[in-house]
């Protein structure tokens, strides 16, 4: 088992910015690649970051390219999620998630991948 825990979620302005953690616990987190989705109000949860165990392999969703990065800290069982220019579509509830993998440099983006999830924390961007 692992037990994902988000923090860093709140209320920002547009264009402003927000870093989410997602601890991990339970399992040597290295051995799992990491996700953060995320489920606007009436829509379904969608895509939104992934990083490899290694951390060396990253990719997003298309809406958050150039504005998000992913990262991860394996010393301090740790992913991260900075948001920059954030805009009010952005605002959702954001869930980590994480992969047991044998791949190193694999990332993962369908949300039927990942094995363990967070419980969430929101986020709203006021226009």
């Amino acid at each position: 088992q692992v037990q994902l825990v988000e923090s860093g979620g709140g209320l920002v302005q547009t264009g402003g910015s927000l870093r989410f953690s997602c601890a991990a616990s339970g399992r040597t987190f290295s051995g799992y690649a990491m996700g953060w989705f995320r489920q606007a109000p009436g829509k379904e949860r969608e895509f939104v970051a992934a990083i490899s165990r290694s951390g060396g392999s990253r990719y997003y969703a298309d809406s958050v390219k150039g504005r998000f990065t992913i990262s991860r800290d394996n010393a301090k069982n740790t992913v991260y999620l900075q948001m920059n220019s954030l805009k009010p579509e952005d605002t959702a509830v954001y869930t980590c998630a994480a992969k047991g993998s044998a791949y190193y440099s694999r990332i993962y983006t369908q949300e039927n991948d990942y094995d363990y999830w967070g419980q969430g924390t929101q986020v709203t961007v006021s226009s």
